[in-house]
């Protein structure tokens, strides 16, 4: 399989197992939702794993991949807050969770250029 065609189902492979995680580990999520949002941390955690699995089946399919991909690098520009808050909780922690935090916040730019990659290969392909 050309790797033009592999990237694409590695990150819908990604966000599926990103919004597997909110269900089976909820509370690490809840954890992490920012205050301010209205509501239960419960109801965003479920939210948003709603919302990376329907990205993660969108970004498989050729046909809805170039959309899909475009708002997953949306989606991931939008969950920054909830990693900048779990790095300021976390900032008091031992080293290797300290540094599992902290290391989250870089990693959202090169995810969005993932995606962003995504969207533009699949361009003219339905």
């Amino acid at each position: 399989m050309p790797r033009s065609e592999r990237s694409p189902l590695l990150l819908a492979g990604l966000l599926a197992t990103a919004g597997v995680a909110h269900f089976a580990q909820p509370r690490t999520f809840d954890a992490i939702v920012p205050r301010s949002l209205p509501g239960s941390p419960r109801t965003w955690t479920y939210a948003s794993g709603v919302a990376e699995l329907a990205l993660a089946a969108g970004v498989a399919l050729p046909r809805t991949r170039k959309a899909a991909a475009l708002t997953a690098a949306a989606f991931f520009v939008g969950v920054f807050p909830a990693n900048a808050k779990m790095a300021w909780d976390w900032r008091h922690r031992p080293a290797p969770l300290k540094a599992a935090a902290y290391g989250r916040l870089p990693v959202q730019v090169p995810l969005v250029l993932w995606a962003r990659s995504v969207a533009k290969g699949s361009e003219g392909r339905s």
